[in-house]
C-alpha cells in the first residue's frame, strides 16, 4: 500500500520493516534471516543491505518504529487528562485504551523478544523504554500536575502517580501474559481491570467530597 507523500525510497523501508517484524516475532532474532526477510518483502537481499546495514540495524528499525506508537497515546494522555475531559471520566477512557494498546499480542511477542536480546542489544531496550513508555508516563505526569494544580485531584509527586496508576493498570496482565505467553484476557475482562485500576487511584489521589 502506497502512502501518499512517501517517496520510492521510504516505501521500501517501510516494507522491509513490516517484513522483518514478522519475520522476527516469528522466528526470533537468531532464527531470522536478512535472505527470509528480504523475501517477505518481495525484495532482493542486496536491496535489503542497502536501506539497512546489517540484521541488527534493521532489528533495531523494527524495535523504534513501535515506539512511535507512543505518538498516538501521547494525544490520547494530553487528550482525556485535560480539565473538560477529566471530570467527563476523561482517566477511565484513557486507562481503556492504555491497557488495549499495551496488551495488544503482536506488541507482547515484540516486548519479549527486545527483552531476551537485552544483554546482546541494551541499547535498543533502553532506546524502547526512554521513547516508549518513559514518554507515556512524563505526559501523565504533566498532566497529573496541572490537574493538581486545578484542584481535581491531589498529588505531591505528579511522576509517582503517574507511575501508580501504570503499576496498577498494567503488573497482573502484563506479568501473567509475558510468563504465560499469551493474552488470555478478554477485552471485557481488560475494561473491568482498567475500570478497577483507576477506582483504586482515585480512592488515592482523588478529591474527596467535603
Amino acid at each position: 500500500m502506497k502512502i501518499d507523500g512517501e517517496t520510492r525510497s521510504e516505501r521500501k523501508d517501510r516494507e522491509i520493516i513490516q517484513a522483518a517484524t514478522a519475520a522476527f516475532i516469528s522466528k526470533g532474532y537468531d532464527g531470522t534471516s536478512m535472505e527470509e526477510i528480504a523475501t517477505k518483502a518481495g525484495a532482493s537481499k542486496q536491496t535489503v543491505y542497502k536501506h539497512f546495514t546489517d540484521k541488527e540495524t534493521l532489528f533495531g528499525e523494527v524495535v523504534l518504529s513501535t515506539a512511535g506508537q507512543v505518538n498516538d497515546i501521547i494525544e490520547s494522555v494530553t487528550t482525556l487528562l485535560s480539565e473538560a475531559k477529566f471530570m467527563e471520566g476523561g482517566l477511565q477512557q484513557l486507562a481503556r485504551r492504555l491497557i488495549a494498546v499495551l496488551m495488544d499480542e503482536e506488541l507482547l511477542k515484540l516486548r519479549r523478544l527486545i527483552i531476551a536480546n537485552a544483554d546482546r542489544m541494551p541499547q535498543l531496550g533502553r532506546a524502547w523504554y526512554e521513547k516508549g513508555f518513559e514518554r507515556m508516563l512524563a505526559s501523565t505526569g504533566s498532566c497529573f500536575q496541572k490537574l493538581t494544580d486545578r484542584g481535581l485531584i491531589q498529588t505531591s509527586d505528579p511522576y509517582l502517580a503517574a507511575s501508580h496508576l501504570f503499576g496498577m493498570l498494567l503488573w497482573i496482565p502484563m506479568n501473567e501474559a509475558m510468563f504465560t505467553g499469551s493474552n488470555r484476557r478478554s477485552k471485557a475482562e481488560l475494561e473491568r481491570h482498567a475500570d478497577a485500576s483507576v477506582e483504586a487511584f482515585l480512592a488515592v489521589y482523588g478529591v474527596q467530597p467535603k
